[in-house]
């Protein structure tokens, strides 16, 4: 082993070492064996070192092997961005920045680029916003993979205005351009419009870029969050039209079955999803959401029972959906007994979610009682969200006593939170105030309004919104 041949040497890098330990071992074996002098080694080691699932080996070890290299290389620092932490990666681009040793080149801002659009925040927008500038700069604006990538990058920090500047003016795109501006526009409701329209104007590109399966998928969401089924159905004609055929592809069909949930047409979801050749865990859990949506309690728990069957294992969302269509269905016990099966049938370890689903059944059927001592008894700290659930339910069943003792527990966990949303704390204190009334209590009532007062919480507005389907479809998706 002390005369490693450098063919095993890579051999040895292209493995999937999956435990530091192994790497480390391989990584010594190189070094006695006086092989790690090429770059592409280097890199080979800074990669599987990025590739392990513990983040602080992941940055220590892959340090250290870009630090021992004879001198600063371009190629491994552009590694070294690419397979480390994004926070990580961000300092470690402006440490160099500093450093003024290097030139860097395209890769180098389409990596940082995309290690800040993974760890979106309002600093990381700032620091984006540097590096495009610096871009500008050194007139690396051009490049279409740096174009894309802050294209992606502006709108996962919710700057949909930069993304779509830079979208804008892009004398090139092609379909990864077109998808990271839709795709940003998916990720928030409000903006769901705007990515329909988007994929209208890229029907009428005339540079010819054709949607993707991956643009179908995102148009689907934007469908979903809309709504409004006949704009669904205009895009699942498109789809039909454009010779995707949606039982074959388990991505298109999975939207397909989720717009139709969505869209109110729980048959139409029901029909794509038995006609699917091809269904992973994310299909069975968009029909059980689907069910649930519709209150189908009962068929949702035989999708478990079918998904058993066909070797599909249910995750966590799943059965936050069975959970949800026992809810709206009011089935208690199966409610109880599923909850029960998670750790047990399927080692599925209960989450504050699922916590939620349990509060919300017993407390729609009235068991306020039992839904308070399983907040209680609950093995996490509940959160204020499960605390107003039963709060609410304390207001629609006329329980006086226990909407007190939730509404002061309540107010006790947003007191101790100091940056808590104020709007969040003034739908508490005038949740707790409207019990109160219904009581006929005006005395507690003026006693809440008057702390709402001196802590500065005001009461905000409510507003509503409505949108009409005519409008979306026949000028959104008008041609399709």
């Amino acid at each position: 082993m002390h005369h490693l041949p450098r063919v095993r040497a890579l051999f040895l890098l292209n493995l999937k070492l999956k435990s530091t330990h192994q790497l480390k071992r391989t990584h010594a074996q190189l070094i006695t064996s006086g092989l790690l002098k090429s770059p592409t080694l280097y890199a080979k080691l800074i990669q599987q070192y990025g590739a392990l699932s513990d983040p602080q080996s992941t940055n220590l070890y892959a340090h250290f092997v870009f630090k021992h290299f004879d001198e600063p290389n371009l190629f491994l620092l552009n590694t070294l961005i690419r397979c480390t932490q994004p926070k990580d990666s961000i300092l470690v681009f402006a440490n160099w920045v500093s450093k003024a040793t290097l030139i860097f080149d395209d890769f180098t801002y389409k990596f940082v680029l995309g290690a800040c659009a993974r760890l979106p925040s309002v600093s990381t927008l700032l620091v984006g916003s540097q590096i495009h500038a610096r871009i500008i700069k050194h007139d690396v604006v051009s490049n279409i993979l740096v174009q894309t990538t802050l294209v992606h990058f502006y709108a996962s920090n919710k700057d949909f205005v930069s993304a779509r500047r830079v979208f804008d003016e892009m004398a090139v795109k092609n379909s990864v351009t077109w998808n990271a501006m839709i795709t940003g526009y998916c990720s928030q409701r409000e903006s769901a419009r705007d990515a329909l329209v988007l994929f209208r104007d890229m029907l009428d590109d005339v540079c010819g870029v054709k949607p993707t399966d991956t643009t179908m998928v995102c148009v689907l969401s934007a469908a979903s969050q809309l709504g409004v089924l006949e704009t669904g159905a205009c895009v699942h004609g498109y789809i039909e039209k454009a010779i995707w055929v949606p039982h074959n592809d388990v991505f298109i069909g999975t939207g397909l079955v989720g717009m139709y949930s969505k869209c109110g047409c729980v048959d139409g979801a029901l029909s794509i999803f038995k006609r699917m050749k091809e269904k992973n865990i994310l299909t069975w859990t968009a029909m059980a959401t689907g069910l649930a949506i519709h209150g189908k309690g009962n068929e949702a728990l035989v999708l478990l029972d079918v998904m058993e069957a066909y070797g599909i294992k249910p995750n966590a969302v799943t059965f936050t959906s069975l959970l949800s269509a026992c809810c709206h269905s009011g089935l208690v016990e199966e409610g109880l007994h599923l909850f029960h099966m998670m750790k047990s049938n399927f080692d599925v370890m209960p989450q504050m979610q699922h916590y939620g689903c349990i509060v919300d059944m017993l407390s729609r059927r009235g068991y306020l009682k039992e839904a308070y001592e399983f907040v209680v008894g609950m093995p996490v700290e509940p959160d204020a969200v499960l605390w107003r659930s039963l709060l609410s339910a304390c207001k629609v069943h006329g329980d006086v006593a226990m909407g007190e003792k939730v509404g002061k527990k309540l107010l006790h966990i947003q007191s101790a939170q100091t940056c808590a949303d104020l709007t969040l704390k003034s739908e508490d204190y005038v949740a707790l105030s409207n019990i109160y009334a219904s009581a006929e209590r005006w005395e507690d009532v003026e006693m809440v309004r008057q702390e709402m007062k001196v802590k500065g919480i005001e009461n905000k507005a409510g507003c509503s919104s409505i949108q009409t389907s005519s409008n979306i479809s026949n000028h959104v998706l008008d041609g399709l």
